[in-house]
């Protein structure tokens, strides 16, 4: 029950944290980043 719930969260982190790269062009795939860790910078900063 609680590896479901982590893989279940994993999963969701995953998604956001790596992008379908091989369908980016380089410049998206940076947009892509940056977005990213600015996402992670905001919520990081509500903890």
């Amino acid at each position: 029950r609680q590896a479901q719930r982590f893989l279940s969260a994993h999963d969701q982190i995953n998604v956001v944290f790596r992008p379908r790269r091989h369908r980016l062009s380089a410049t998206s795939w940076r947009h892509a980043r940056a977005d990213t860790f600015r996402l992670w910078d905001d919520h990081a900063a509500e903890l």
